[in-house]
């Protein structure tokens, strides 16, 4: 005797080849327990159904034609004697399940699951189904999903993309020869992979190079990622550029977290202020720049590289070299490409045409095209040394619009110190000449011994002079009345 599974009724157990004629209700209605058996010779893979003891109770068509057997004729037998490897008295014995086990059946490796049906506690039956009829099967799933999440991927990272880069080469204002040639040369990095070093002072635009270099290039459809060195802590600036596994350290998401490298996959990384990267990150970022590979923290898993660093400061890298406050190696990694921004200051030319350029952006356009300047605002504003470089002249744009009540700007629209803080028109003399030769001297010395940390005999052979000279250079600077102070070295 043996219990029904789905009825709960007790049957006798059927003989080996012996065929159970399902029962039908009068009115020729399918029965209960016939629809059961349609269902389960409707499914797709292989199933099957023993007692507690092991002997098959139900035994699917497309099972059958997989193996070569007559459902019908299994029926009665122990699961043993059908199926070689079987588990399936023996999870009639335990009461646990076994989902997505491997199992060996006529020479292929196949996914199975075996799963106890109880009632009030007790095991009444197993049922058994073989999920694919090769592992090769699981890998064609497995293939098919990792091209979806890769698609997904995608998508998102285009999405982030979108959102990330508001600029392009033509966002680059300029009519001096510098900055024109500057663009040239940003167009030319745009189609390598190369590193990317942008330097310039605060406010030259060294984020918008940035972003034109990244739009311009074979990878501006993938992610732009801005991470700013000075900005975040230090102790957390590792898990920020690498990610962290799971419980990687107090206070960690419990799913984890990418970093930036791995969020820019096939894109670019964008890391601003790099004078102020910790002194203990900057060998991680080499190895990441020259092996193309890293870890998140607390990970084991060695995660593909694969984006374009552009790295910007506005420290003079070469002296913090010098001195000791920034690896040689990172920097001559680094500084594959170089892209100098001169100060506003030193391109006056460009003043009046980022202006013209600024006045629809920070009001209506229609309304800028009819606003025009006259001499005495154009002297003041070509003159004003602008230590705020491009950010400061967007901002006294703005200030402007915001004060003006005609049409015309003149030097009352102008901010105050503006006009206090003009450069004075230097006046010719004899000893102009002189003093110009004489500054750049000093600047020259200057930078020799920043080089050298201070080392005079050093800094005498940079400069190809005998170092008893340099130190009367130095004695006679020290006695000028020039307003450049020398290094506290000397």
């Amino acid at each position: 005797m043996n219990g029904d599974e789905f009825t709960g009724r007790t049957t006798c157990r059927p003989q080996a080849g012996e065929v159970v004629a399902p029962a039908r209700p009068e009115g020729g209605q399918i029965g209960e327990l016939e629809m059961y058996r349609l269902i389960l010779d409707s499914i797709f893979n292989g199933m099957m159904v023993t007692d507690p003891q092991g002997y098959i109770t139900h035994f699917n068509k497309p099972y059958g034609q997989f193996l070569g057997v007559n459902p019908q004729e299994q029926i009665g037998r122990h699961c043993s004697e059908v199926l070689e490897n079987t588990r399936m008295h023996i999870v009639a014995q335990t009461g646990r399940a076994e989902i997505n086990q491997s199992q060996r059946i006529k020479g292929q490796s196949m996914v199975v699951q075996r799963i106890p049906i109880k009632k009030d506690g007790k095991v009444i039956a197993v049922f058994g189904q073989v999920m694919f009829k090769d592992v090769r099967d699981v890998r064609k799933l497995a293939r098919k999903l990792s091209v979806l999440e890769s698609k997904v991927k995608l998508y998102e990272q285009e999405l982030i993309s979108l959102r990330s880069t508001r600029y392009t080469l033509e966002s680059i204002v300029g009519v001096s020869q510098g900055i024109l040639a500057l663009k040239r040369e940003a167009a030319r990095a745009a189609a390598g992979a190369l590193p990317v070093l942008i330097t310039g002072e605060s406010g030259t635009g060294k984020e918008l190079f940035a972003q034109a270099i990244h739009s311009a290039g074979p990878r501006r459809t993938r992610p732009f990622v801005r991470i700013n060195c000075a900005a975040i802590p230090k102790d957390l600036l590792e898990s920020e550029l690498f990610g962290y596994e799971t419980g990687a350290f107090t206070g960690a998401r419990s799913e984890g977290k990418p970093g930036k490298f791995e969020l820019a996959q096939g894109g670019s990384v964008f890391l601003d202020e790099i004078g102020d990267l910790p002194m203990e990150m900057q060998p991680k970022l080499l190895r990441v720049l020259e092996e193309k590979e890293f870890e998140r923290v607390g990970g084991t898993t060695v995660i593909k590289a694969d984006f374009r660093l552009v790295a910007a400061s506005n420290q003079n890298l070469e002296q913090m070299m010098a001195q000791g406050a920034f690896r040689k190696d990172l920097y001559y990694r680094l500084n594959v490409i170089p892209i100098q921004i001169p100060p506003l200051r030193e391109r006056p030319e460009d003043i009046l045409a980022l202006i013209r350029h600024y006045l629809p952006l920070a009001s209506d356009k229609s309304q800028a095209e009819s606003i025009r300047m006259d001499q005495g605002a154009e002297h003041i504003l070509l003159n004003y040394n602008w230590p705020g470089n491009v950010r400061e002249l967007f901002n006294v744009t703005e200030r402007i619009l915001h004060s003006l009540e005609g049409e015309v700007i003149t030097p009352r629209d102008l901010p105050l110190y503006l006009s206090r803080n003009c450069r004075k028109e230097a006046q010719p003399n004899r000893s102009s000449l002189k003093e110009v030769v004489a500054r750049a001297e000093r600047d020259a010395i200057n930078y020799a011994l920043g080089l050298t940390g201070g080392n005079k005999s050093d800094a005498a052979h940079l400069l190809g002079i005998h170092r008893t000279l340099l130190y009367k250079k130095l004695w006679k600077y020290e006695k000028m009345s020039l307003d450049i102070p020398m290094r506290s070295s000397l």
